[in-house]
């Protein structure tokens, strides 16, 4: 295996991190005044989940674009300069989330507390949302010119804004946002207790089936975009592990619920990134324009030398990262448990609050 097919992989796994990661912050982020209700108590349970961890999962997507920068700088050009906009609006998002997530605390005041909160929910929102509409305009092709001919040539999305949102695209943002959803609600499933993690829970038993449908109705879309491959066999798995969270949310298992949850949507990723091999942007216009692993790679010295960090830093940041989440395992909030044997295959489920 070549180096930038190493690094296209590399990428690829970081954006998965990525999405994995950061989609049950954004879930949560959306959930926060669904789940928390009227309380303040509530929603400061919902918000101390991903307390610890909100900003560390961000750093893959620092990892994840600084990768596509170093590794593939033909692609990190032509993709940021043709999703300005969206792009700009996910950081737009991100900024008014985190500083929503630092500032609601700052004034004991109900009003300053219910506009951050909205902040929050807008900020989680608009990158779960525009994230699944880049992705798939990847896969679905772009058009393009080049900026000068000759070897040296750039490649130049001339899409438009409102070119970017055709049905496919929608879907993808809408999948996406629909599975983040499902997995913040797990997530405070498996680390809330009292009111929080009920109506957690409730919610995702309810919005399992929608997911399944919306997410099968994506995959079904993309793989007809290409020819059938391997990838056929992670988009069963997607679907699977989204009937198996059901499964166990059913039976009361939060961990295996959370576990297929997180599978679910780094199956996807899987999918979308194992369509574009070995492309890393179509061109609709002309094929000779698309940028592929091969013509759209950093020299190979670069790759090396990075490769050779990776290999030293990635594992440190790796244990740091899993030392953390298990230092903040625990669950939050109240005590209000029914006893083992009352809630049927749902045993130990929490008690409604109401």
């Amino acid at each position: 295996m070549d180096l930038p097919t190493i690094w296209f992989l590399a990428v690829a796994v970081l954006w998965t991190g990525y999405l994995v990661l950061e989609g049950f912050d954004f879930g949560v982020g959306m959930l926060l005044r669904v789940l928390g209700r009227d309380s303040e108590d509530d929603r400061e349970v919902a918000l101390g989940a991903i307390g610890p961890v909100w900003d560390g999962n961000e750093v893959w997507l620092i990892a994840a674009v600084g990768a596509m920068f170093a590794a593939f700088p033909a692609w990190y050009g032509a993709m940021f300069s043709g999703f300005y906009l969206p792009v700009l609006l996910v950081l737009f998002g991100l900024i008014v989330r985190g500083v929503g997530l630092e500032y609601r605390h700052k004034r004991d005041d109900r009003t300053w507390r219910a506009r951050w909160d909205a902040a929050i929910a807008v900020g989680s929102l608009a990158p779960a949302f525009v994230w699944g509409l880049v992705l798939a305009n990847l896969v679905r092709g772009l058009p393009t010119t080049t900026s000068a001919p000759g070897p040296g040539r750039n490649t130049v999305v001339t899409a438009s804004v409102p070119d970017l949102f055709h049905g496919y695209a929608l879907l993808g943002g809408a999948v996406t946002t629909a599975l983040f959803l499902l997995h913040g609600a797990v997530f405070l499933a498996l680390k809330t207790d009292g009111p929080v993690r009920y109506r957690a829970r409730r919610f995702a038993l309810r919005a399992v089936v929608p997911v399944l449908g919306l997410t099968v109705a994506f995959l079904t879309a993309t793989l007809a975009l290409r020819d059938p491959s391997w990838t056929t066999g992670v988009a069963w798995t997607s679907g699977l592990a989204l009937v198996a969270a059901g499964a166990a949310l059913l039976l009361g298992r939060e961990g295996w619920a959370f576990t297929a949850t997180a599978t679910a949507v780094g199956a996807l990723s899987v999918v979308v990134f194992g369509q574009l091999y070995p492309q890393l942007l179509v061109s609709t216009t002309d094929p000779a324009h698309t940028l592929t692993v091969a013509n759209a790679a950093s020299a190979p010295y670069t790759l090396t030398v990075m490769s050779w960090v990776a290999a030293v830093f990635l594992p440190l940041v790796l244990a740091y990262q899993a030392w953390s989440y298990w230092v903040f395992r625990r669950r939050l909030g109240g005590a209000r448990v029914a006893p083992a044997g009352t809630d049927g295959p749902g045993a130990g489920a929490v008690t409604a609050p109401r």
